[in-house]
């Protein structure tokens, strides 16, 4: 097995032998003053959890199951939100992108590039993330074994990329279902970068309310705890001050007043195995 070289996000390193990494928000970006606000309060949750901590939100649902759902503000207005929750609120910020052009006026504004499950073996996407010297989260695509994502990691290590982190956020299983196999966690982390779990896509159900997607938030505990049991090096989760008046995904974002007590569980779970 592979030695994990740490992920530098802005001025905090995230692997072994350092605090669990933190990346939450909205699934969607709704308002600026939305943004603001679960960024400031996640910001705090996290940090009295122990956790590191980095805001995300997409600018742009590009897959949505049908032409009514809520997209988002786009690529401009998106990037000026994540700036102003980046400067005001002082953390680090994430956000998918899925086009070559998107990624350099991303990389200006964002800590951290994710590349979506669906695009993870798109070679000009891979690059074009690389190259704006920032970190990369790429998503392990639902139709991948673990060991397939060797080649994504080439392809990202090969074009310039430093900092890297793995995310793992469940196998397609059958129609309009995802289930974890939590072995490939560890085979995941083998490939020498920190590994990330998202347990809130883990419980999706793609296009499973017929124009949407469905999903079951009250399973993301269980399937969290085992993930720390197992060991990864932070943890994917959307919250929502309001889930079910949520934009996108609403079904599987977690309630904010949930997040402390789940956070702490967390830590619990390693500590024991420390």
């Amino acid at each position: 097995m592979s030695e994990v070289r740490p992920c530098r996000v802005a001025d905090q390193l995230v692997g072994p032998g350092h605090p669990p990494l933190l990346i939450a928000g909205p699934c969607v970006i709704e308002s600026r003053d939305s943004a603001l606000r679960h960024a400031e309060r996640i910001r705090d949750i996290a940090l009295a959890a122990g956790f590191t901590y980095v805001f995300k939100s997409s600018f742009d649902k590009a897959n949505r199951t049908s032409l009514g759902g809520f997209r988002g503000p786009g690529l401009d207005e998106g990037l000026d939100v994540l700036a102003h929750v980046r400067r005001e609120i002082g953390v680090p910020v994430l956000t998918d992108f899925h086009e070559p052009a998107q990624a350099a006026p991303v990389g200006e504004v964002c800590d951290i590039l994710q590349v979506p499950a669906f695009l993870c073996r798109q070679t000009d996407l891979l690059i074009a993330a690389a190259k704006t010297g920032k970190a990369v989260n790429v998503k392990k695509g639902q139709f991948l074994a673990p060991e397939q994502m060797r080649p994504v990691v080439e392809k990202l290590t090969e074009s310039g990329c430093e900092d890297l982190l793995l995310t793992e956020r469940g196998v397609s299983f059958g129609y309009a279902n995802l289930v974890v196999d939590f072995r490939s966690l560890p085979i995941l982390r083998g490939l020498g970068h920190p590994v990330v779990f998202d347990g809130t896509h883990a419980v999706q159900r793609p296009g499973g309310l017929g124009d949407r997607s469905g999903g079951d938030r009250t399973e993301v505990p269980a399937l969290v705890r085992a993930a720390a049991a197992v060991g990864v090096d932070g943890f994917f989760l959307e919250m929502h001050e309001d889930p079910d008046k949520g934009l996108s995904d609403g079904p599987n974002m977690l309630a904010l007043d949930t997040v402390p007590a789940l956070l702490a569980t967390i830590q619990r779970v390693r500590a024991a195995l420390d």
